[in-house]
C-alpha cells in the first residue's frame, strides 16, 4: 500500500514539474517585459511563485522551481545580463541568499501542507471509524453480523472489496464491488497464524481480528489506505462486533437453558402430582389392610408390608425428584427451623433399611450436639444423596460409619464408606453437574446429579459439602450445617 502511494506521488510529480517550470517561465517573461522591474522585485516574484508551488504541490516541484528560478534570476536580472556569469561578488551573495531562502521556504511550506493534509486525513479516518462504530451498535439481529460489517466497511471506507471471515461459522462475508479470487484460503491462514497483516498481493491488506490473544476472525481489504492506528482501531471495532454477537448468543442460550430448567421443573411437578395420587391410594389401602384386618396369613402380611414400604419409598423418590429439579433450576426456598441432629440423621437412615444389602451401620452421634438451623426436608435430601453415593460405591457386607462434630458455628456430619476411594484429580469434579467417574459409568447407575444437588443444598444453608478420601481405603463425605443462633455461646 505504501509503495503504491509512492508510485502515485512520482507519477503526479512528472505532470507537475513541467507546470512548475512553466510558472517560473511565466514569472520570468512578465518581469522581463516590464521595464521598471529591478532584481529585487524579480527575486521576490520568484520566491512568491516557489512558495505557491510548494504549498500547492509539494517539495519536489518546489526544488525544481527553486533551481530553475535561481538560473533565470541570474541570467535575466543579475549583471552581466544574458549570461550565466556573475561579476559582482555581492550578486553571488544575493543569488545564494535567494536560493537558500527559496529552499527553506519551500521546505517549511511543504511541511505545513503535509501536516494539514495529515490532519485532514486523520479527521476523515476518525469520522469513518465513528460512523462504523455507530452502524455496528445500531445493527439489529436480522442477518449475520459479518455481512452487515462487510457491507458497512465497503460503503464507509469506499473499499473496492471487503472480505470478513468468521471461523465460528466458517463463513466468508463480502462487501464492495469486487471479490478477490482465492481470498478464503488467505483469510483462514491469517486466523491460524494469528498474523496482523499480509502482503499476499498488491493493494491487498489482510489482518487477523484478535481480542485477548484469541483470534475471532480475519479481514481482507482492497483499495484502502489507512494509518496503522486507524487500522488497529478498525480491527478492534470489528472484534467488538463479533464479540457482541457471541455474547448475545451466549445470553440467548442461557435464557433458553433457564426456560428449559423452569419447564423441566414444572413438568416434573405435574408428573409428581400424577404419581402421588395413585401412590396415596396404594399407601392408604396397604396401611388399612395391615391395621384393620386381623389374623392375616403370614404370606399376605409380608407381601402387604412390602407394598406399604415400597409405596412410601416411591413417594419419597418422587418428592426428591421434584425438589432436585427445583434446586437445579436455582429455585431453592428454605423453610428453616431448629433441627436435632441425631433425630434428623436417624430418620434419614430409616428410609434406607431395605437397601443396606447386608451392610452394617455404626452411628456415633452424641446427645449433646447443638441443634442446627436448617430446612429439614432439604437437609434430609442432601444427606440421602450422600448415603446413596456411599451405598453405590461400597461393597456389600461392609460398614457405613456416621459421626458428627461441632465446629465454629456449625455441625459437621461425617459419612464414611469402605469403597475404593477417589483419586485426587476427581475429588472436586464429582460435585460437578452430570459428572461421573470413568471407572464407574458402566457398573454403577446414576445421573451424576446427586452430589451436585447435595452441595447446592448445603451451600444454600451457609454450609458446605466436601470429601476426604484415600484411594483404596474408602471416602468420608463431610456435610456442614449452621448451628441455631440460640444455641451459639454468648
Amino acid at each position: 500500500m505504501r509503495e503504491e502511494h509512492c508510485v502515485v506521488i512520482w507519477r503526479s510529480s512528472w505532470v507537475r514539474v513541467p507546470l512548475s517550470l512553466a510558472i517560473i517561465a511565466g514569472i520570468t517573461g512578465v518581469c522581463s517585459g516590464l521595464s521598471d522591474v529591478n532584481a529585487t522585485t524579480a527575486g521576490f516574484a520568484y520566491l512568491l511563485g516557489i512558495l505557491l508551488i510548494s504549498a500547492a504541490w509539494g517539495l519536489i516541484e518546489a526544488l525544481v522551481a527553486s533551481v530553475t528560478g535561481m538560473a533565470c534570476f541570474s541570467y535575466f536580472f543579475l549583471p552581466p545580463i544574458g549570461r550565466l556569469i556573475i561579476s559582482d561578488p555581492q550578486n553571488w551573495v544575493a543569488l545564494f541568499t535567494f536560493l537558500a531562502t527559496a529552499l527553506v521556504a519551500s521546505h517549511l511550506s511543504d511541511r505545513a501542507r503535509k501536516q494539514t493534509l495529515e490532519a485532514k486525513r486523520r479527521q476523515r479516518e476518525t469520522e469513518q471509524l465513528y460512523e462504523l462504530s455507530r452502524d455496528i451498535l445500531l445493527t439489529g439481529s436480522a442477518g449475520p453480523i459479518g455481512f452487515h460489517v462487510a457491507q458497512n466497511l465497503a460503503r464507509i471506507f469506499d473499499c473496492r472489496s471487503v472480505a470478513l471471515y468468521d471461523p465460528r461459522t466458517d463463513q466468508v462475508f463480502y462487501g464492495g464491488r469486487d471479490s478477490p479470487p482465492g481470498i478464503e484460503a488467505e483469510l483462514r491462514q491469517a486466523v491460524g497464524e494469528g498474523r496482523s497483516t499480509s502482503d499476499a498481493a498488491p493493494e491487498l491488506l489482510i489482518a487477523a481480528i484478535t481480542t485477548g490473544g484469541q483470534a475471532l476472525g480475519s479481514l481482507a481489504l482492497t483499495g484502502i489506505s489507512l494509518s496503522e492506528s486507524a487500522l488497529q482501531a478498525l480491527l478492534r471495532l470489528v472484534a467488538i462486533a463479533l464479540e457482541r454477537v457471541r455474547t448475545q448468543e451466549a445470553g440467548t442460550r442461557a435464557e433458553a437453558a433457564r426456560q428449559s430448567e423452569e419447564f423441566k421443573s414444572t413438568l416434573l411437578d405435574a408428573i409428581a402430582h400424577e404419581f402421588k395420587t395413585p401412590l396415596t391410594s396404594i399407601k392408604a389401602a396397604s396401611t388399612s389392610v395391615l391395621t384393620d384386618i386381623p389374623d392375616l396369613q403370614p404370606q399376605v402380611f409380608e407381601l402387604t408390608s412390602i407394598i406399604d414400604e415400597e409405596a412410601s419409598r416411591l413417594n419419597l423418590l418422587v418428592t426428591d425428584a421434584v425438589r432436585m429439579a427445583q434446586i437445579d433450576a436455582s429455585k431453592i426456598q428454605l423453610e428453616r427451623r431448629a433441627v436435632v441432629v441425631r433425630e434428623f440423621v436417624c430418620r434419614v437412615l430409616q428410609d434406607f433399611g431395605p437397601r443396606l444389602d447386608g451392610r452394617s451401620l455404626r452411628v456415633d452421634l452424641g446427645n449433646d450436639l447443638p441443634r442446627v438451623f436448617a430446612d429439614p426436608d432439604l437437609a434430609s435430601l442432601a444427606l440421602r444423596q450422600v448415603i446413596d453415593n456411599g451405598l453405590k460405591y461400597s461393597s456389600p457386607a461392609t460398614e457405613l460409619q456416621f459421626a458428627a462434630e461441632t465446629g465454629s458455628g456449625s455441625v459437621t456430619i461425617r459419612v464414611r464408606d469402605r469403597g475404593p476411594g477417589i483419586p485426587d484429580a476427581e475429588r472436586e469434579r464429582i460435585f460437578d453437574r452430570f459428572y461421573r467417574r470413568q471407572s464407574a459409568k458402566e457398573r454403577v447407575p446414576g445421573s451424576g446429579m446427586g452430589l451436585y444437588i447435595a452441595r447446592e443444598i448445603a451451600r444454600a444453608h451457609g454450609g458446605d459439602l466436601w470429601v476426604e478420601s484415600i484411594q483404596g481405603s474408602g471416602s468420608e463425605f463431610c456435610l456442614t450445617l449452621p448451628i441455631e443462633k440460640e444455641a451459639l455461646p454468648a
